[in-house]
């Protein structure tokens, strides 16, 4: 006999990971789906309109010129460090999304309907990305959360850290980390340029005896532990 207490088969728990494990994801609607890909399409039809707009005024000689013109625009940029940078940035804002989406989908991050959660925006950041998420109903944090991990390797960065919003449950900020950067060294209190040592009667009760409080300009008393 197996030790431990058995699940049960009817323990509500296991029935909605069951529930989550085998509903398939629901298509997008129209809306959604044009939202989803609003990048895609908008460089796709401003690209078409121009094209025919060229084409139809100038002619087709005068479309290929001014095509070999533009590319040749857009490698110099890319020869270029900071140019590079910020496009190669920006091409990650538009990629990262469809990958947390499919993180979601094999993490079974989804409402009992099969619905994902919505990515409002993604924003260019010094470690990667910052997402920000709109949860549909039946689908929280901490899934997110748990799905880390699968985000982290659908989105081919190092790590994603996941941020509750402090006034909204349902909006949560995921960090694409691609880039680690050395965290920023904790100085001392001397180097503080604008903290001084207060007397001791203004260290709060959760300091150590005899150890001088930090006081700001404000006469707020903080700890030494504290960086700012």
């Amino acid at each position: 006999m197996a030790s431990g207490r058995p699940q049960r088969p009817n323990d509500p728990s296991v029935m909605s990971s069951l529930e989550s494990a085998v509903r398939e994801i629901q298509r997008p609607g129209l809306i959604e789906s044009a939202w989803n890909w609003r990048w895609e399409l908008g460089v796709a039809g401003a690209t078409a309109g121009l094209s025919v707009a060229i084409a139809v005024g100038l002619g087709l000689v005068w479309l290929a010129v001014i095509a070999g013109a533009g590319l040749a625009a857009f490698g110099a940029l890319l020869r270029w460090p900071p140019a590079r940078r910020r496009i190669i940035a920006r091409a990650w804002c538009i990629i990262t999304p469809h990958r947390i989406r499919v993180g979601c989908v094999n993490a079974w991050v989804q409402t009992r309907r099969g619905k994902l959660p919505v990515i409002l925006s993604t924003v260019p950041a010094h470690f990667g990305e910052r997402a920000q998420l709109w949860c549909r109903a039946g689908i929280t944090a901490a899934d997110l959360l748990a799905a880390r991990d699968v985000l982290a390797a659908s989105c081919w960065a190092a790590e994603v850290r996941v941020i509750p919003s402090t006034r909204h449950a349902h909006i949560v900020t995921l960090e694409v980390i691609r880039n680690h950067y050395p965290e920023r060294p904790v100085q001392s209190p001397q180097d503080w340029p604008f903290y001084r040592h207060a007397a001791a009667d203004a260290a709060g009760e959760d300091e150590a005896p005899g150890e001088p409080a930090l006081v700001n300009p404000w006469g707020e008393p903080t700890r030494r532990s504290e960086s700012y």
